[in-house]
């Protein structure tokens, strides 16, 4: 079921009603059958893989707190998660690698469909059963609220990945009605929706296209296109975070924040430290700390980086592109970790910081979004060739110009409220909160009924 479907406007109201009805001592185990029936509506059979992967991990924590083999049942866990993941998004890639690199008389597979939002619940499981390992956390919830922890319909799909501490001690409390945030609520599900429907769904009308058939457009299309799906993917990625927090917020829980304006950072650095905050964070205590961090000498600490920025690209699929996008980053990271030890006393002009954030991860994204090797190769000789071309006749007979129209002014409101959450244009004042606020929003739900994309375009991140 996607956060954009016709069946979402149903589901939403449904359970909320009959959540806030029920008996609190029941609302958890409501609340698990909704998630669970969320996810089997996206497809059937992979629920059962969700409920078996949980229930394993859940039987392994316990196993850790009172065996003496401690490291046995992290490692099974581990293997039965990580194997999981192998299976549904790796074996095909590496079986064609390796058929196709020795010529062997055997047939390429076509790729498997992937769970939704595989790599996100399994790596939530994933940080539970290490914690327990750690002696973070005994192992003393029941397996129907482990499995809500798991399953929480509105973060389950896409993020944002929740620790135990975070999302856990609010399953037990018993909250009220009274105490729903309405505004908060509102204003997250509103502006996460304009993100998606508005802004990075007509641009995909632009992306997609254009990398399609990549040889068909100019230089500049190109340009403008790669430029395009930068905006698209952090519209299409934050949005999907800002509705999982509304909704999380009917329901009395606060989910946290994922995103935090990453475009305007001035460095790469800083681009991390605000760019899909949960995952980020998961690959630093769980796989950065796990290779030894920066305890072990300068050379393993930048190669523990550079193995962090490629496991952490190829989690988000098989194929050779997301590997040169992690090498841009691994390689660009460790850059400026040097150039920061030896000039520590220049400190360069933020807009040239900036200049260089937004071109890189630009140039890096198209890796990203490239469909293949062949089609990257052309477009980034496209980009860097002298004989750079100016043309934008193919562009403009892609779509429409109101549609263009459209995608500008979105884009330039999502600009505007951006810039003033970075830097708080509009002070704090009467008529900011009694009129300006509330305006903002009417007109972002009249936006969206008006120039919303409604064909149930699915998230990216649900690929991953």
């Amino acid at each position: 079921m996607l956060f954009n479907s016709l069946i979402f406007t149903l589901f939403l109201p449904i359970v909320f009603t009959i959540f806030w009805i029920t008996p609190a001592k029941h609302r958890n185990l409501f609340l698990l059958i909704a998630s669970y029936y969320f996810y089997y509506s996206y497809n059937p059979y992979f629920l059962v893989l969700l409920i078996g992967t949980s229930a394993f991990d859940f039987w392994c924590a316990k196993k850790i707190s009172q065996s003496q083999k401690k490291k046995f049942f992290l490692c099974l866990s581990l293997i039965s998660n990580l194997g999981v993941l192998f299976a549904f998004k790796y074996f095909v890639f590496f079986y064609n690698s390796i058929v196709g690199g020795f010529n062997l008389h055997f047939n390429f597979l076509n790729q498997f469909i992937i769970p939704a939002g595989l790599s996100f619940y399994t790596f939530q499981s994933i940080s539970y059963t290490i914690d327990v390992y750690r002696g973070k956390y005994l192992p003393k919830d029941k397996l129907q609220d482990f499995l809500l922890y798991v399953s929480f319909f509105p973060h389950m799909v896409a993020g944002p990945i929740v620790r135990y501490n975070d999302l856990m001690p609010q399953l037990k409390v018993v909250t009220y009605f009274k105490n729903i945030n309405w505004e908060q609520s509102i204003k997250l599900i509103l502006w996460g929706y304009f993100k998606k429907l508005v802004v990075a769904d007509n641009l995909n009308n632009l992306v997609t296209p254009v990398f399609n058939n990549v040889t068909s457009f100019s230089s500049l299309e190109l340009c403008i296109a790669s430029l395009g799906f930068v905006i698209q993917v952090y519209a299409d990625f934050s949005g999907y975070s800002d509705i999982a927090i509304g909704v999380a917020k009917l329901f009395n829980i606060n989910l946290n924040i994922n995103w935090r304006r990453p475009l305007f950072s001035t460095s790469l650095h800083e681009f991390w430290k605000r760019n899909h905050i949960s995952i980020t964070n998961w690959f630093r205590d769980y796989l950065y700390i796990g290779l030894g961090g920066n305890r072990k000498g300068k050379f393993r600490w930048l190669l523990n980086i550079f193995l962090v920025f490629i496991i952490s690209a190829m989690w988000h699929g098989a194929n050779f592109t997301f590997l040169i996008w992690g090498l841009w980053h691994a390689i660009f990271f460790i850059i400026e970790i040097i150039y920061l030890e030896r000039f520590k006393k220049f400190n360069a002009p933020k807009v040239f910081g900036w200049t260089y954030l937004i071109v890189f991860h630009t140039i890096s994204l198209i890796a990203f979004r490239a469909n293949s090797i062949i089609d990257l190769k052309y477009i980034y000789k496209q980009l860097f060739n002298l004989n750079f071309d100016f043309s934008l006749l193919k562009l403009f007979e892609l779509n429409d110009l109101s549609l263009y129209i459209v995608m500008i002014i979105s884009v330039f409101i999502l600009l505007f409220k951006d810039l003033h959450e970075e830097f708080n244009l509009l002070k704090n004042n009467r008529f900011k909160d009694v009129l300006f606020k509330p305006a903002f929003y009417i007109v972002i739900a009249f936006l969206i009924v008006a120039f919303g994309n409604f064909n149930s375009n699915a998230f990216i991140y649900f690929q991953f």
